[in-house]
Parts: structure tokens; C-alpha cells; sequence
């Protein structure tokens, strides 16, 4: 590794701690993040009576691995290309590729700042999950081991797609869309619902998405074995999740700085200052 090489790390390790930091002293930014999954959390408590057929646990607690894995993705991947977003918008990009490997520096931030706001959120859903649902196997070392390894699995697998998505939206509000599709991919992907209750086809769409095998993961480190009836080939199926994670990984990092260094490429004070016109109209 070279001199310039060592400096942009540097450079980009402390512009992600300054990231987190801002993201986590700001009640405006974490209940941004915060404030779908709280009342998903909330409405499942309210309304969560009863048990998951033959088991004592709680519809609450069976749902509970399926709104981190939606979290995982929202905070992580749009979190990321949203940011991507804005710094298009207002030039911060063009100056990060102005500055001697400042892209580098740029991009080694944004994603630790963002892998690090991500983990912190699924904790602090994680810290009231067991004075509202029962049956939550929290007290387990293996259960920790691995919701780490699913962390460990799903960041790399679901942050690439968010540099991807940043690079192809010239503005955050083209990312709608995305939100849009992310949404149906809850409803398809055992979220709230077990996955095997719906038809072949939605079972096989739903497995091609990492919000699925996210959701499968944290489901087997949150609750007991007994659940993994509920699941398609009654198991967990750790491989197939490391397997499809770590192919969504690899595949993203293969396609995510192609599409990187020609989206900075095209970058120009010019278009900068068109792009901020067209907010400005926006705005007006």
C-alpha cells in the first residue's frame, strides 16, 4: 500500500467517525431512521396477541428478525445511495475528486459511517425486544455469534447496491422508486409472514433478494430451532444464507466501482451547477 494510499484510508476512517458521530447526536437523523421500524415494533406489541402455531412464541417475536433485516436495508442501502444523492447534488463529489485520492477517501467513509449507523440502529431496536416479546433467545452466546455473522454477511451484501443505486439516481427524490420496491420486497419476503404460507412463485421471487435470507439469518439467531419448522425446507439453512449473501456481496463490489468512477467521471462544475438549479426550481 502506498504513502497516498495509507493517507486517503486515514482520511476516510475519520470522515466516517465524524459521519456516525453527527448521525448518532442528532434526534432529527435517528428518528429518521428510526421511526418505521418503532412503530412496526410497536403495532406488533399492540397487536401481537397469542402464539405462532405450536409454539409459545409470540407473533411479535417471529416478526421481530424480519424488521431488522428491513432495517439492515434501509439504513444501509438507502442510506448509502441517499447520500450518494446529495453529495452529487451539491458538489461535495466533484471536490472529493478534485483532492489526490479523494474519492477513495470519500467512499471509505460513506461506508463506514454507514455500516456503523446501520449495526447501532439494529441494537438499539434490539435493547426493548425483550420486555415486549417473549421467546426472544437473546441470552445465548451462539445467538450473538451469530447475529454477528449475519451482520458481518449482510452489510457486504446490501451496501454495494446501495453505491450502485447512488450512482445510477442523480437525485434523492428519483429514489422513491427504490423505496417503493424495497416495500414489496417486505411484503414478499416473510417479514411479518411466514414465507412458505405464500404461493410457489412469490416464495421463489422473494429468495432471489437479500431481505429474505437477511430476515432468515436473524430469525435463526433471535428465536429457538422449534421455528425453524415454519421455514422453507424446515430448516435455516445457514449455508444457502452465506452462499446468497456472499453472492450479492461479490456481485455488487464487481459492479459498484465500475459504475463509481464513471459517475465521477461525468461530474463537472457545469453540471453541478445545473443539477442545482433544478433543485432550486423544485423548491420554488
Amino acid at each position: 500500500m502506498t504513502a497516498g494510499t495509507r493517507a486517503a484510508v486515514r482520511a476516510g476512517l475519520r470522515r466516517g467517525r465524524i459521519e456516525f458521530r453527527q448521525t448518532m447526536t442528532s434526534a432529527a437523523e435517528l428518528m429518521a431512521w428510526l421511526w418505521i421500524p418503532v412503530v412496526a415494533l410497536v403495532v406488533m406489541y399492540a397487536f401481537g396477541d397469542g402464539t405462532v402455531p405450536g409454539t409459545d412464541i409470540s407473533p411479535g417475536s417471529r416478526a421481530l428478525p424480519g424488521i431488522l433485516a428491513m432495517q439492515l436495508v434501509f439504513t444501509g442501502l438507502m442510506g448509502l445511495a441517499a447520500s450518494l444523492t446529495m453529495d452529487r447534488e451539491d458538489g461535495t463529489l466533484l471536490r472529493a475528486r478534485a483532492t489526490p485520492r479523494g474519492m477513495t477517501g470519500y467512499l471509505i467513509g460513506k461506508v463506514v459511517s454507514k455500516a456503523a449507523v446501520t449495526v447501532s440502529m439494529v441494537l438499539i431496536l434490539l435493547i426493548p425486544a425483550p420486555f415486549l416479546f417473549d421467546g426472544l433467545e437473546l441470552a445465548e452466546v451462539s445467538s450473538w455469534v451469530t447475529l454477528v455473522g449475519i451482520l458481518a454477511l449482510g452489510l457486504p451484501a446490501v451496501l454495494p447496491i446501495g453505491a450502485i443505486l447512488g450512482s445510477l439516481f442523480e437525485n434523492a427524490q428519483s429514489l422513491g422508486l427504490v423505496t417503493l420496491f424495497i416495500t414489496l420486497l417486505v411484503v414478499i419476503s416473510g417479514v411479518f409472514h411466514p414465507i412458505t404460507a405464500m404461493p410457489g412463485w412469490v416464495q421463489f421471487a422473494g429468495q432471489l433478494f437479500p431481505l429474505y435470507w437477511l430476515g432468515l439469518g436473524l430469525r435463526s439467531a433471535l428465536l429457538p430451532d422449534a421455528l425453524a419448522a415454519a421455514e422453507i425446507g424446515d430448516s435455516w439453512r445457514h449455508l444457502e444464507t452465506a452462499a446468497v449473501l456472499g453472492g450479492w456481496a461479490a456481485a455488487g463490489f464487481l459492479v459498484a466501482p465500475v459504475l463509481l468512477r464513471r459517475m465521477t467521471r461525468r461530474e463537472s462544475g457545469t453540471v453541478v451547477a445545473a443539477r442545482r438549479a433544478k433543485a432550486t426550481q423544485r423548491m420554488s
